[in-house]
């Protein structure tokens, strides 16, 4: 079953999406949605209320909620309470919100354009392409940006056909590339940042985007001829194509005298002190 972790914007606010290739359909994080419609400061103990003053709703909670994986708190993989639009509709009936019937109007309209996508996948990157100007990235950073989707969704197949296994081992393998390019793993690099949640794509300056690139493109080469098989050869692997980036890196910060790997994040290169992230992937 091919699931694909997503992150949708409505009213500038995160919701976590799952969607199942299989099934066609998106599975939404039920938290992230009743924190939104419910405005809540504590929304594990609002999902408890409202469940003690629905019994109907709560007696179905275990077939409209699926625990499925999606970006925990901690940025990590876990199994998150989701439900389907239709699993949501049911919820929603139970929050009293003036947000209720526009977000209605986005559930529909996020399945819509997914079912679109799946038969014009070229609409995708239209559409990450309009939000992106919206949040006032330059065409040039956007072009560079899509080109990245694009280099990181063959690098996945690669992974899959070499029977990695989306989240922990995509997550471990990442790792390893950023940290053989980059000097730095994960972690390390969005703290260097600044950044928390946010996606660390979106926050790379055209030269970070690029060496990224060469080296998630080189892992999917090199891949592709030596056939890894398991996790530690994978990682042998992430690490040499990440090793061909670090090449390029240290010629130019040599012919430059500056370092690539830096602290700028979106909002220092949009130059907007509040503007909001967006995960892509």
């Amino acid at each position: 079953m091919s699931k694909e972790n997503k992150i949708q914007i409505f009213q500038d606010q995160k919701v976590r999406t799952l969607w199942d290739e299989e099934l066609e359909k998106w599975y939404f994080s039920v938290q992230d949605v009743v924190q939104i419609l419910s405005e809540s400061t504590d929304v594990k103990q609002y999902i408890k209320k409202m469940r003690s003053r629905d019994v109907e709703l709560s007696s179905n909670w275990g077939t409209i909620c699926t625990p499925l994986p999606m970006l925990a708190a901690d940025g990590k993989i876990r199994k998150i309470q989701a439900a389907d639009t239709e699993g949501l509709f049911r919820i929603i009936q139970s929050i009293t919100s003036p947000k209720a019937e526009p977000f209605k109007l986005w559930l529909a309209k996020v399945g819509a354009e997914r079912i679109e996508e799946t038969e014009d996948p070229e609409l995708a990157f239209e559409r990450a392409m309009e939000t992106y100007l919206k949040k006032g990235y330059s065409k040039e950073w956007i072009n560079q940006r899509l080109k990245s989707i694009e280099v990181r969704k063959e690098l996945t197949d690669e992974w899959t056909q070499r029977g990695m296994k989306e989240g922990l081992d995509y997550a471990i393998l990442t790792n390893e590339i950023t940290k053989a390019w980059a000097g730095r793993n994960v972690k390390e690099y969005k703290k260097l940042k600044g950044l928390k949640k946010e996606n660390l794509r979106d926050n790379m300056t055209n030269l970070e985007l690029v060496l990224n690139m060469l080296a998630e493109a080189s892992t999917t080469e090199i891949s592709k001829e030596k056939k890894p098989q398991g996790l530690e050869e994978n990682k042998d692997i992430a690490r040499k194509g990440g090793t061909a980036a670090k090449k390029a890196r240290l010629e130019i910060e040599k012919q430059t005298g500056k370092p690539i790997v830096t602290s700028k994040s979106a909002k220092s290169l949009l130059n907007k002190p509040d503007n909001k992230e967006i995960e892509n992937e």
